[in-house]
């Protein structure tokens, strides 16, 4: 078993979500309580090729681990060496398939949810996979329960992927078809948990720390994976890691600490240079701003703001009048 379930611990991961969980914000998630990171999805056929864009994707630091590197594609043969470019590159902590992303730019390719329909197949990459790399580090997979209602299969699907060598499975309670919509189907995670002797990870509908400890008293999973609640409030691991230790919720996060962590994201990511000058950064950077700005008072007008945003200068200042305006309890402001 591997280190991160060892000793009654149990882990809560932070999602892999393409486009969100680069370098930066698993920093941010690590430092807020987050026990376990994946990258996002990189190309197992841009690996080999040797694509620095896509090699980027498997960047992280230390302070990140334990760490695994995901990658998609429907070839085992080429996974299997594209995981082993990984390793001489990187030593992530483990090896992560995506047998779970619904986008239709990877399912057209025969990756991602689209092997859930060809269960034989996704039971030979696994395999594959890990006889390319299992000697060197785990392998692991990520999986939704089925491709629509009328073909949940993922308790069948575990069982191929124990079978194939994989370490943990990661369940998405949704089928392809739900993409993010509708209610996880928590049963059928618990169903997975209980057809394997290996840990299974549950994912969706995660947004705080009771969440955690009831799927953890109700459910057989191992550990759980928080994905878009962190986008938007990248403190909830903090506050889980809280409420199980001591059955209590944390007060809520200071409006001044979330415009701190808003800025410092955003420094980051220019810092980092992913996206390139400051502006191209911070307009890479809105979808990330409307997702922190959620919730807040004069939300809609708030956002109108950001989307008009490109320096850090003007961010300050954009944060300044809101805290001044919160804090005198007017929300509708012309910012």
């Amino acid at each position: 078993m591997l280190p991160w379930f060892q000793d009654g611990k149990f882990p809560i991961y932070l999602a892999p979500m393409a486009g969100v969980t680069d370098i930066v914000f698993r920093t941010i998630c690590k430092e807020l309580g987050a026990d376990v990171m994946v990258t996002e999805f990189v190309s197992a056929e841009g690996i080999i090729r040797r694509d620095d864009r896509t090699r980027k994707y498997t960047e992280f630091t230390d302070e990140q681990r334990p760490c695994g590197v995901q990658l998609f594609g429907a070839d085992g043969l080429r996974m299997g060496e594209a995981a082993k470019k990984i390793i001489d590159w990187k030593q992530p902590d483990f090896i992560d398939i995506n047998f779970g992303c619904p986008v239709n730019k990877v399912v057209s390719k025969n990756g991602g949810s689209s092997l859930l329909k060809d269960c034989p197949l996704l039971a030979s990459v696994a395999s594959e996979i890990h006889k390319a790399v299992g000697d060197q580090v785990p392998v692991t997979a990520k999986i939704r329960i089925g491709w629509d209602d009328q073909t949940i299969n993922a308790p069948k699907v575990c069982k191929a992927l124990e079978e194939s060598g994989m370490q943990v499975i990661a369940v998405h309670g949704r089928t392809r078809s739900q993409r993010y919509t509708g209610e996880a189907n928590w049963d059928v995670i618990d169903e997975c948990a209980r057809t394997v002797a290996i840990p299974v990870v549950g994912n969706g509908d995660i947004t705080c720390g009771e969440d955690v400890e009831r799927r953890k008293q109700q459910t057989a999973v191992s550990g759980v994976m928080i994905g878009r609640a962190a986008m938007q409030n990248p403190w909830v691991f903090r506050e889980a890691k809280h409420y199980l230790t001591t059955g209590e919720h944390l007060d809520p996060v200071p409006m001044t600490e979330r415009w701190q962590l808003i800025r410092r994201h955003c420094a980051l990511a220019i810092e980092s240079g992913r996206y390139g000058e400051e502006q191209y950064t911070m307009m890479a950077m809105r979808s990330r701003l409307i997702a922190y700005c959620k919730g807040f008072p004069g939300a809609k007008m708030l956002r109108k703001t950001l989307c008009a945003c490109t320096s850090i200068a003007q961010l300050e200042d954009i944060a300044a009048e809101y805290t001044n305006h919160h804090d005198r309890g007017v929300f509708d402001i012309n910012l």
